[in-house]
């Protein structure tokens, strides 16, 4: 049976030493409750000591042996009181880094085992992409560290990243890097799981849903699409591509994803141009893909220096170059809302009646 109770405004007492109770006492913070008191070992000793029920609302049992509780629960249900039952975090011999993909942004693609892992964490390490907003609530109790990296801005160093990483794994702690997308799509995900190997640290990869293939699908674009392409290329744009890598890209066909790209675009439009990409080639720019921001701006080669100029676009924003980028108009989808054709929504108006 499961039952919900608002703890917002009452007093809990909560019964279990600190280091076994703290993602408790966050979760019941978080709800608005006050917490009183955090009882070590022999907690239920201490309790049959006169306790003044009138200031206790609630009493949660996190920890303790079976003994405890029993003396315990008996206890408070003399105080009339009514009393949680709510689980402990279990001590790790060894400690951990998994490292967890977040997906684009939007709080539901992150996985379920993402998830788990958050709510198993002493530690968060976090990057400014992906679903932050939700942290406190997914890792309760946990240290919240933000090494997020800004263009052109590297707030704390990648080796400084993958020296916290091991430091904290090897006190024992389960320690989480969260990252956007997914952890090796660009993600220096390969590099922290070596620091960690090589420290002797247990590691384990989440994968996440990666902005290359989601943003696009977002605004109604597929990488690939039935007799329009059967491949698709993701590369960075953090740096200029060289004309070797140039002439490459132009010559595998297909769809091109290039992600964090927006500060060098000019310099891909120009080189794919000269290595023989034909002006009307399709180009979108989808920014902010996933939040209430979205925005997609549609042009080709030819043109899209001007609509840039002119619309100004900003990271976080994934480019796509290839026919794709027409399929949604062909299919009647802008920007990732298809459009109802006449016979469905004839359905839908007899259903409505």
């Amino acid at each position: 049976m499961h039952v919900e109770l608002d703890l917002a405004g009452l007093t809990v007492l909560v019964v279990g030493r600190a280091d076994r109770t703290r993602r408790a006492r966050a979760r019941y913070t978080a709800a608005g409750a006050r917490v009183l008191e955090v009882l070590g070992e022999h907690a239920a000793a201490r309790l049959e000591q006169p306790l003044d029920a009138a200031h206790v609302d609630v009493l949660a049992w996190v920890d303790g042996t079976p003994a405890e509780r029993e003396t315990t629960v008996a206890l408070a249900r003399s105080m009339r009181l009514p009393v949680l039952t709510d689980a402990p975090v279990e001590p790790t011999p060894r400690g951990h880094v998994t490292l967890v993909g977040g997906g684009p942004g939007d709080a539901e693609l992150i996985t379920l085992a993402g998830r788990r892992a958050l709510a198993e964490a002493d530690v968060v390490l976090h990057d400014r992409l992906g679903p932050t907003d939700r942290i406190d609530e997914w890792a309760p109790g946990a240290e919240l560290i933000d090494v997020g990296k800004t263009p052109g801005h590297h707030a704390v160093p990648q080796r400084e990243i993958e020296r916290l990483l091991v430091a904290r794994a090897l006190e024992g702690l389960r320690v989480v890097r969260l990252k956007g997308g997914d952890p090796f799509v660009f993600g220096r995900g390969g590099e922290e799981v070596h620091a960690c190997r090589v420290a002797g640290v247990p590691v384990t990869v989440v994968p996440g849903v990666t902005s290359a293939v989601s943003v696009p699908g977002a605004a109604g674009i597929p990488v690939t699409h039935r007799e329009v392409s059967r491949a698709f290329t993701v590369a960075s744009g953090h740096v200029p591509f060289s004309e070797e890598e140039l002439a490459h890209l132009v010559g595998l066909g297909g769809t091109l994803v290039v992600l964090m790209g927006v500060g060098t675009l000019p310099h891909l439009v120009a080189g794919l141009r000269r290595h023989g990409m034909a002006a009307e080639m399709p180009i979108a720019i989808v920014e902010r893909g996933f939040s209430a921001g979205q925005r997609t701006t549609v042009s080709d080669l030819g043109g899209i220096l001007h609509r840039v100029a002119e619309v100004r676009p900003a990271s976080p924003a994934v480019i796509v170059v290839g026919e794709v980028v027409r399929v949604p108009e062909t299919f009647g989808c802008e920007d990732g809302r298809p459009e109802t054709s006449d016979a469905v929504a004839s359905v839908i108006a007899r259903l409505g009646t």
